[in-house]
């Protein structure tokens, strides 16, 4: 009787199995690198979604729809603003349309509706927009990295700055009443209470209200400039009509209240308003003149803050991508891939990812000016390689509470 070697049989088995799981990769290869996008179409904050759409359509359109050799499928979803659409559009791109990574969502208080989601599903996250606090720092994500700062990232500098360049001592501050306006607010106070300034007056519009006329008129006149901390297109509304009741301190703000992609909107109202921000259309770099360019000639707009945050997030997943060769499937060495990517360039410049995943920067100051016809923030003075713990100790800043509405900026931590 003829036998077949054990080994040659083994071998044979072997050789099957190697050449199937060859033909799996090569099939996973050719499926194109499904990216699910979460943006906002509706209600105060559609502005900013819609520029986040502009930005990673741009950053595919250069690229020919292909990054790490894979054809890519946008799938965007609408959110409509809120944790429930958040969270229902999240589970919508996992479960039915099986993306590889997840861009978004929009708003802070979206990321922690979505966050026990995407841990359970350990599905690789990049933040192109919400900068809620907690989720790179005490309840650190490990699948979720940010392109974009921290909330209170950029108005810890404007803090110091306030305080130390503009020498202010009294600011009243009006924000919009949900996570990313506790959170920039928060962080402008601790560190401008910090360097001998005072906080006097706190108010929280709705984030949808409809009038800020009976919220200006409660604002102290007696102190020496008021802290807007807006997104989406409250800003706008807010600066026009604090212009209209005649108001005269000066305005500080975060980086979304004079957004680019709501300057050109905007008239005299806006005219000197100084924002803390991680980018700025008019930084003066080659890189950004390119970048800014592009984005003019695609959508006649400068870019701002929800323009680059997309982009940088597509830069990102890009380097990922090809750290692992095209094999995003392999989930956690996709995401490892994402957190350490090295130091990243767009065109805010240089950028690296800490170790709770999110960026250290140069943090701009900008004030708005009128050039050649057109409002843009002109770049007033930068902090380099700005973390989002600031130049406190993180253990320290770790161990107090996290940044809100309720809960004031701790004290004693010394810078």
């Amino acid at each position: 009787m003829f036998r077949i070697p054990f080994r040659a049989v083994a071998r044979a088995f072997g050789a099957a199995a190697a050449c199937l799981l060859l033909a799996q990769s090569v099939q996973a290869q050719t499926e194109p690198l499904r990216i699910g996008f979460l943006t906002v179409r509706s209600g105060a904050l559609a502005a900013g979604g819609r520029q986040l759409e502009e930005g990673i359509q741009l950053f595919l359109k250069e690229r020919n729809n292909i990054i790490a050799g894979r054809k890519v499928e946008l799938i965007i979803a609408d959110t409509g603003g809120n944790p429930a659409g958040a969270k229902n559009k999240t589970q919508e791109l996992v479960e039915r349309n099986h993306v590889h990574v997840i861009i978004g969502p929009l708003a802070a208080f979206e990321a922690i509706a979505i966050d026990d989601y995407i841990r359970q599903t350990k599905t690789p996250t990049v933040a192109d927009s919400a900068a809620a606090e907690d989720l790179t720092q005490r309840k650190v994500n490990p699948w979720f990295v940010r392109s974009v700062g921290s909330s209170a990232q950029p108005n810890q500098a404007l803090g110091e700055y306030a305080a130390k360049t503009l020498g202010y001592k009294r600011i009243a501050m009006i924000a919009d009443d949900f996570a990313y306006g506790h959170e920039t607010a928060a962080g402008f106070q601790r560190v401008f209470e910090d360097n001998g300034g005072k906080v006097v007056q706190k108010l929280w519009p709705p984030l949808n209200v409809a009038d800020y006329g009976s919220y200006i008129g409660q604002l102290k006149q007696n102190v020496d400039a008021v802290y807007a901390g807006f997104a989406g297109a409250n800003g706008l509304r807010f600066l026009k009509q604090y212009k209209e009741y005649g108001m005269k301190a000066p305005v500080l703000g975060s980086m979304t209240t004079a957004d680019e992609g709501i300057l050109k909107q905007m008239g005299d109202e806006a005219l000197g308003v100084t924002t803390g921000g991680w980018y700025a259309a008019g930084i003066d770099s080659p890189d950004n003149k390119r970048f800014v360019a592009a984005v003019n000639k695609e959508y006649g707009v400068d870019p701002g803050y929800y323009t680059l945050g997309a982009y940088s997030a597509g830069v990102l997943v890009e380097a990922a991508a090809k750290a692992v060769n095209g094999k995003v499937e392999e989930k956690e060495a996709f995401m490892k891939a994402l957190r350490n990517p090295g130091t990243v360039h767009d065109a805010r410049g240089d950028w690296k990812i800490d170790d709770y995943g999110n960026p250290v920067m140069t943090m701009f100051i900008r004030k708005v000016e009128r050039k050649n016809g057109k409002l843009v923030n002109t770049v007033v003075k930068a902090y380099p390689n700005t973390s989002q713990f600031w130049t406190y100790d993180p253990k320290a800043f770790l161990a107090a509470p996290v940044y809100s509405r309720d809960v004031p900026p701790a004290k004693n931590l010394e810078p």
